[in-house]
């Protein structure tokens, strides 16, 4: 069921789609693909794989639980190439992801920036929570993360679920957010889905995701089972290289999938979002197929005049990853402060 909502201009708008919708948009964004273009996932080369990230993963203790964080340090140069550098990144994977959703970002950002990708608890190698999985909970566990780490002031990114803890964090915390960058958020829509089919479904992708999981370099190998696996998540799975999305299904089969959705599922902030006060941007993948991207024009709606919207054409969920080059640049331009960062980045529109 649908639940309309009339904006400010008595335009209805539909918070959640109809069956016709979802079906409609399975077809249009899973099916009819133009193919892609030469910038998709153009920054999936060589670079991310001469990182040395042994030397910047580690393990953290934070609220009594070991946290694995890739942490690259304090920068020797700012973006404009002085000394020093700019305010500090922290990115936040989503629902069945791990730091390594980052890898074609942190390395465009670490040389003028500190930057933080933990694997939230219960995912990739982080220990589950004690007190189990709630997204306050998270929220609570990067402000004693950044608390830790002496990191003030971050910029904080979020993809999916990571954006729902992101938003919680900026809410819980106001004083601990610099800006705020949404992709893909999740926390919207899916507060109106029904619980037990999505419980159902989670816990046979879960047991899917154990099993390409373990089979890993084989599956990944062939960009027809890239696509079989990743369809849901990438606008073009076959065009990411085999060892990218090796390092992304390392984050499948963990013990907090089904209790992150658990939580994503009974906790809505959406009464709550005009209290972010810092500057957000929202960023979404028009061929999104797993959160309908009728929910970035609704989180800007809720945050207010703070928040600006940004859609990327031709994109799945996973924007930073598929449009690596045109995400960095829009990064870049909003950690810089600039009003219109779209305004120079093709293939980007508000």
């Amino acid at each position: 069921m649908s639940i309309p909502m009339r904006t400010s201009a008595d335009t209805v708008v539909r918070a959640v789609p109809t069956r016709r919708q979802l079906l409609r948009g399975a077809i249009e964004n899973g099916l009819l693909r133009p193919g892609p273009d030469a910038t998709y996932a153009d920054g999936d080369d060589a670079r991310w794989m001469a990182v040395d990230w042994p030397s910047m993963t580690r393990r953290v203790t934070v609220l009594g639980r070991e946290l694995n964080v890739v942490d690259t340090g304090t920068p020797t140069t700012s973006s404009s190439g002085t000394s020093g550098g700019g305010p500090p990144l922290l990115f936040v994977h989503g629902l069945g992801g791990c730091w390594q959703n980052w890898l074609l970002n942190i390395p465009e950002f670490m040389g003028a920036h500190r930057v933080v990708a933990p694997d939230l608890p219960g995912f990739g190698e982080s220990a589950p929570p004690a007190e189990g999985i709630s997204i306050s909970g998270y929220g609570k566990v990067l402000d004693a993360l950044c608390d830790e780490l002496g990191v003030d002031g971050p910029v904080v990114v979020g993809n999916s679920m990571g954006g729902f803890v992101g938003a919680e964090l900026a809410l819980a915390f106001p004083t601990r957010v610099e800006r705020l960058v949404l992709i893909s958020a999740a926390g919207l829509s899916i507060e109106h889905y029904h619980r037990e089919p999505l419980l159902t479904g989670a816990r046979v992708w879960a047991f899917s995701a154990t099993w390409l999981g373990a089979r890993g370099r084989a599956v990944v190998a062939r960009p027809r089972l890239r696509r079989v696996g990743m369809q849901l998540l990438v606008r073009y799975p076959e065009k990411l290289s085999a060892s990218l999305t090796y390092e992304l299904a390392r984050g499948t089969g963990t013990p907090g999938f089904v209790p992150a959705l658990k939580a994503l599922l009974s906790y809505s902030f959406r009464d709550r979002l005009e209290g972010i006060e810092v500057p957000v941007l929202v960023v979404w993948g028009r061929n999104d197929m797993l959160v309908p991207r009728g929910d970035a024009r609704e989180y800007v709606r809720l945050i207010g005049a703070n928040a600006r919207r940004e859609m990327f054409e031709d994109t799945g969920h996973l924007a930073m990853l598929e449009r690596p080059s045109r995400f960095n640049a829009l990064l870049t331009a909003f950690i810089a402060g600039e009003r219109a960062p779209e305004s120079a980045v093709e293939g980007v529109s508000a």
